[in-house]
């Protein structure tokens, strides 16, 4: 009974609504993690909820995008047969290059906004940022996502993609939050942003 309950989850309408949650709540667990290490390190600092909510908010709005583009990319490079390596790579390489910096935008000028920020500055935010993360990336999820892609039944990569992810959202809070150099100004939070 909990084993079909389960498998209820990754199909049909449920699927999309178990990757859009599960995203949201990796992406919140990440943030914590994040906070955690950096409470370690300064204990007088206070364990912020409101940005774990924004941090959540902003996951759930990437769930239906990687929904989606992984339906996206199983329907046009099908794999089939011996083509399957050569047709993980070229998923890989696509994923590299089309979503990934779609979604490191998406996540930098989405939780800017969330927190108060102008479009403006969650863009030069997004600009200072985007190298180091996109560099980060290559790093780690082409080999994730050929072992996705090659050994991951298509339902489960979402669920897939946001376990390998909670590294790397823990990673994107640190990114996002980390202190910056002297002589730059931290990023600004709306007044009901920076309490909660």
């Amino acid at each position: 009974m909990l084993l079909r309950s389960w498998r209820s989850l990754f199909s049909g309408r449920l699927l999309l609504l178990t990757n859009t949650v599960s995203c949201g709540g990796l992406l919140a667990a990440g943030d914590v993690l994040q906070q955690e290490w950096h409470r370690r390190k300064h204990p007088q600092s206070q364990l912020q909820l409101g940005r774990t909510g924004r941090m959540f908010v902003v996951g759930c709005s990437l769930g239906p995008l990687m929904h989606y583009w992984y339906l996206w990319l199983d329907w046009a490079l099908p794999a089939r047969g011996v083509r399957c390596l050569r047709t993980g790579i070229k998923k890989v390489l696509i994923d590299q290059l089309v979503a990934s910096p779609t979604m490191g935008a998406w996540y930098f000028m989405a939780i800017g906004t969330l927190e108060g920020q102008s479009l403006q500055e969650s863009w030069d935010e997004l600009k200072e940022k985007f190298w180091e993360m996109y560099k980060a990336d290559w790093s780690v999820w082409p080999a994730a996502q050929i072992l996705n892609f090659l050994f991951v039944p298509p339902p489960f990569r979402v669920a897939y993609v946001n376990v390998v992810t909670l590294g790397w959202d823990t990673y994107l809070s640190y990114l996002k939050y980390r202190p910056r150099s002297p002589g730059q100004e931290p990023p600004r939070q709306s007044q009901s942003s920076a309490g909660a």
